[in-house]
């Protein structure tokens, strides 16, 4: 026997063949350069990869501060309730102090209208404030501005349809 052959086994033909190790890159055309079908498929995908990334960013970001200000906030809350408490007590003592020198009855009446007061100037302040509330004229307008990036959206770009993709009937100009 000469060669090779005594050292490795036959390899019955009835087995499935395992497939090798491509001594080569796969991805690469003939000419050993990338072929532009693989670069658009590598492309998209570190694209998928990084937008899902960010995603998953953006998430944890948000839920650790929406944990931290809803903690903030709770303790807030609580805090406004133990306020509220506290000036009915003040306004108690406010006016056993007025009864001193007034009738009781004056003395809570005059504590009354001026809580009154008070609660109607706040009221009309909210009021005015929530009548300056505006749109926000600067998303709407950055949102009208995505038709004009789209390719083949918009008469700004130049850019033709996809050749996949009909053009849509646009009811204004007919």
């Amino acid at each position: 026997m000469s060669g090779n052959s005594d050292t490795w086994p036959s390899e019955p033909s009835n087995q499935p063949r395992v497939p090798s190790i491509p001594l080569s890159d796969a991805n690469l055309g003939p000419n050993g350069e990338p072929t532009i079908g693989n670069l658009v498929k590598d492309a998209t995908a570190s694209a998928s990869t990084l937008f899902r990334a960010e995603i998953a960013l953006a998430k944890a970001e948000l839920v650790r501060e929406a944990k931290k200000a809803g903690m903030g906030s709770g303790l807030i809350i609580v805090a406004a309730v133990l306020l509220l408490y506290a000036s009915l007590f003040f306004f108690v003592f406010l006016g056993f102090l007025l009864a001193i020198w007034l009738p009781e009855w004056a003395a809570f009446g005059i504590v009354f209208l001026v809580l009154l007061i008070v609660a109607i100037g706040l009221i009309l302040a909210g009021y005015l404030f929530l009548k300056k509330l505006r749109a926000p004229e600067k998303t709407i307008e950055s949102v009208n501005e995505l038709s004009s990036v789209i390719p083949g959206r918009g008469d700004s770009t130049g850019g033709m349809a996809h050749p996949q993709i009909p053009p849509a009937h646009d009811p204004m100009r007919s």
